[in-house]
């Protein structure tokens, strides 16, 4: 369905016949769509009512840009936004990866309106590159090491022209296979690669305007775009432990992630010590497991769950033990 708020018209998922129950909205990563969430939606036990967005610029939604230097209020305003205008009563939320740090912002925006919160694999709570240290310190006060910038050339011109093929490691199927989903063979992969290239691409959205850094290895966050949004220096929580009321967070990771991990191979620190990314002084990479955790050990109220064999996509990779763990949480909040 199509919901119109004062900000842009979003584009929802929804499960024939589940108009009824405890709400679950759920929140898909970048690259990505709602499509990502079908099967996860479908399996909900009786007594939920599943709802799935699609992003500002990715799916169906309205292409409206990316104000960066808010963070990711951009998006975490027009989720609180639908879940005024459903007229929602205390949503369970369930963030992945881009999606972990926009419930996060969301949660900490509007405490009130959640009941509870999964995180799958998210991103961590001070952004995703340029920082060192579980406290989440600037490598440099610019943020170089983040941003736009660190995005593939390759990927992105591939994504934008719709590419279905297997012919590069860049190309969207097979980042899907190598990143996403740890090289596991899942059912109707060309469904989750059209979903992947429903993302706009442009300076507005993916990967988002670059800026240049003095400071190795050379870019900055520039000022619009989702990875823009997504830099140290314009997304960071550390006060989620401060807000008056706290719903239970279950936070779902697998193992063998490549995207969000303490050396993540999107990580430019991490690829700089591998030598992939030349002339690295030696910055650590961003351990971003370990900053989520101890964001998380001062919020209280969590439970880590880590699912062995698994990367990026523990409800693709392991959904019967994802929808386990998902009902479970649901249930006990």
């Amino acid at each position: 369905m199509k919901v119109t708020t004062p900000r842009l018209t979003q584009h929802v998922l929804t499960v024939e016949g589940r108009t009824t129950g405890e709400p679950v909205l759920f929140v898909h990563g970048n690259v990505s769509s709602a499509a990502f969430w079908r099967d996860a939606m479908a399996a909900l036990p009786e007594g939920y009512r599943p709802l799935a967005v699609d992003l500002r610029g990715f799916g169906d939604t309205d292409p409206a840009p990316v104000d960066a230097t808010r963070g990711l209020r951009d998006y975490s305003d027009d989720l609180i936004e639908l879940v005024d205008a459903l007229g929602l009563d205390r949503v369970h939320l369930v963030g992945w990866s881009l999606g972990g740090g926009i419930v996060l912002q969301a949660l900490r925006d509007r405490p009130a309106a959640v009941r509870s919160v999964t995180l799958v694999n998210p991103i961590s709570p001070y952004g995703f590159g340029g920082t060192e240290g579980p406290e989440g310190r600037l490598t440099h006060p610019d943020g170089a090491g983040s941003g736009a910038g660190a995005a593939n050339p390759d990927f992105v011109t591939r994504l934008q022209s719709g590419d279905m093929s297997e012919e590069s490691p860049t190309s969207p199927r097979n980042v899907f296979r190598s990143a996403y989903v740890n090289n596991r063979p899942v059912p109707d992969e060309d469904f989750y690669v059209r979903a992947m290239l429903t993302t706009r691409v442009g300076e507005a959205h993916y990967p988002g305007d670059g800026a240049t850094a003095d400071a190795w290895p050379g870019v900055a966050p520039g000022k619009t775009g989702v990875l823009n949004a997504i830099a140290p220096t314009h997304f960071r929580l550390d006060d989620l432990h401060e807000i008056d009321h706290r719903p239970p967070i279950l936070w779902i990771r697998g193992a063998d992630d490549v995207i969000v991990s303490d050396a993540s191979l999107f990580d430019l620190a991490h690829l700089g010590a591998l030598g992939v990314v030349p002339g690295s002084p030696g910055t650590p990479a961003q351990p971003m497991v370990s900053q989520t955790r101890a964001v998380l050990e001062r919020y209280g109220r969590y439970r880590e769950a880590v699912l062995d064999d698994c990367g990026h996509s523990p409800h693709l990779e392991h959904p019967r033990e994802f929808q386990r763990l998902l009902a479970e949480h649901l249930k006990e909040a």
